[in-house]
């Protein structure tokens, strides 16, 4: 296996075996390994931190942290799908309260504000629908993605 440092992330590993053409004809390996632990954690609002997980051209991943009392700043709007994963703790939709194990699907054009009284860690994805460039919902821009960024 080989590993890489990303131009903005942490080191990734490659297992050689995976790092064959892809259907595409793209030299970019069809698996990446990333140590969650070595990703840093950047505070987005006071109480929440954001690990950014590797990104491809198709979806990007991401980890947040929710302390107790903790709100996301704004109403999150999606231009694409995202979906999200609690691992721990309880985030609160709304009326609704989802614990660990729960798996939430958010569709294009839905919007929600997250937030958390006891605290809270969920995993989570944006689909990109194989676009090249995406809006950025966690920040308001619209950016193209580095090729092993998230």
């Amino acid at each position: 296996m080989t590993s890489t440092a990303a131009p903005d992330g942490p080191a990734t590993t490659t297992d050689p075996a995976h790092a064959a053409l892809g259907a595409t004809g793209s030299s970019a390996p069809l698996k990446t390994v990333v140590q969650v632990e070595d990703v840093e954690a950047v505070e987005v609002a006071a109480g929440i931190l954001r690990r950014r997980l590797q990104r491809t051209g198709h979806a990007r991943g991401w980890i947040v942290d929710f302390a107790p009392g903790a709100r996301w700043p704004d109403v999150d709007v999606h231009a694409t799908e995202e979906r999200y994963y609690v691992l721990s703790g309880e985030v609160i939709e709304g009326e609704e309260r989802h614990g660990p194990g729960t798996y939430v699907v958010f569709a294009p054009g839905s919007r929600h504000r997250p937030r958390s009284e006891k605290g809270a860690t969920m995993l989570g994805i944006t689909v990109l629908n194989g676009s090249a460039s995406a809006p950025d919902t966690e920040n308001g821009t619209t950016a193209a993605p580095p090729a092993t960024d998230r």
